[in-house]
């Protein structure tokens, strides 16, 4: 991997990740960009005892542009976008519109490809296993900086999560604390070694890999699973069978065998619903240990993908249970959701 940093017009950081080392990145963005300015501060709610990032810039942030002024394809034909050059392989940089900023973390955008109009899920595996270098690089710099304590590496996928630009891409936040979700994983993983003297994320793969009702996917050094207690109709957690904190610690074979799952899965997502279906939105998540928490290496990696389509047509809302009092109602049964992934391996 080459990797290569510049700026773009208005100061922001883009880097390109190239798989070919003699490839020379010396574009410049000639596009007359002000300094981007944000209103982004971040406020705790003193009940829940959580915090919220109020960014009211993000407001007048690029919606839904026809294909041939998508601002994440490179710049060609007179037409200059976020990507100054014409081509490349995976690229970040700073989010123009980011919830989070300067004191308050950081936000990056991800482009998996230059193609417009592929998907992750039709990208070879030597570009997979690219973005996963991006990903763990970036999780490696934006380790160094003070105001960034945890990272979250993610993909959102379709119109109905909520996409506003169709360009294969995702997102990288660095919060300046740890979040909610992740806090939570921490008391549970605590309570469990007090309880048992052994670590909770170990047992729950070996559960898993011992009932083998719902595991998707086996490999030397992955192990992809339907959770028990599963919050939405199909969601597939992503292990790998080695427990490390965070991607800087995934050894070689597990990144090596990683494009392989990951493909393979997101590729059975697109064929839950059966042919002539759209494609299947979903959310794509790296759980990884926050830098400077106690106890950061009981945490274990791992990617959470999941849908919010629960049949062809209809999309599964948070209502009144699951949005007031954070109680979700799956109405597709794990070991359904598992058995029907199982199936589509062969369609």
């Amino acid at each position: 991997m080459k990797k290569t940093v510049t700026t773009l017009a208005d100061g922001r950081e883009l880097i390109y990740y190239d798989s070919a080392d003699d490839i020379v990145r010396d574009a410049v963005d000639p596009r007359p960009l002000d300094a981007v300015s944000t209103s982004s501060e971040i406020r705790r709610d003193p009940l829940l005892g959580d915090s919220v990032a109020i960014a009211s810039h993000r407001q007048g942030r690029t919606y839904h542009p026809p294909a041939d002024e998508c601002p994440l394809c490179p710049s060609r034909e007179g037409r200059h976008s976020e990507i100054p050059d014409t081509d490349y392989d995976v690229v970040v940089f700073e989010n123009r519109f980011p919830s989070l900023a300067g004191d308050s973390g950081r936000c990056e955008v991800v482009c998996f490809t230059s193609d417009h109009d592929v998907s992750f899920a039709g990208l070879t595996e030597e570009q997979a296993g690219l973005v996963l270098e991006a990903w763990t690089d970036r999780t490696a710099d934006l380790a160094e900086l003070p105001q960034v304590a945890q990272v979250f590496c993610f993909e959102n996928r379709g119109a109905e999560i909520g996409v506003t630009l169709g360009h294969p891409h995702g997102q990288i936040y660095g919060y300046p604390f740890v979040t909610p979700r992740t806090e939570q994983m921490f008391r549970s993983m605590e309570s469990h070694r007090a309880e048992t003297g052994r670590n909770l994320f170990d047992d729950v793969v070996a559960r898993e890999l011992a009932d083998g009702e719902r595991v998707v996917l086996e490999g030397e050094h992955w192990v992809a699973f339907v959770p028990y207690a599963a919050h939405w109709p199909y969601e597939v957690h992503l292990h790998p069978r080695r427990r490390v904190p965070d991607l800087r610690e995934l050894d070689d074979a597990a990144r090596t065998e990683f494009p392989q799952i990951y493909l393979e899965l997101l590729r059975r997502f697109d064929r839950i619903f059966g042919p002539g279906e759209p494609p299947t939105p979903y959310i794509s998540a790296w759980h990884q240990a926050p830098f400077r928490a106690p106890g950061r290496e009981e945490f274990a990696l791992h990617l959470e993908l999941f849908t919010i389509r629960r049949t062809p047509g209809k999309l599964k809302f948070l209502a009144g249970s699951e949005s007031g009092m954070n109680v979700f109602i799956n109405d597709v049964p794990p070991e359904a959701a598992a058995q029907r992934l199982r199936e589509v391996a062969s369609e």
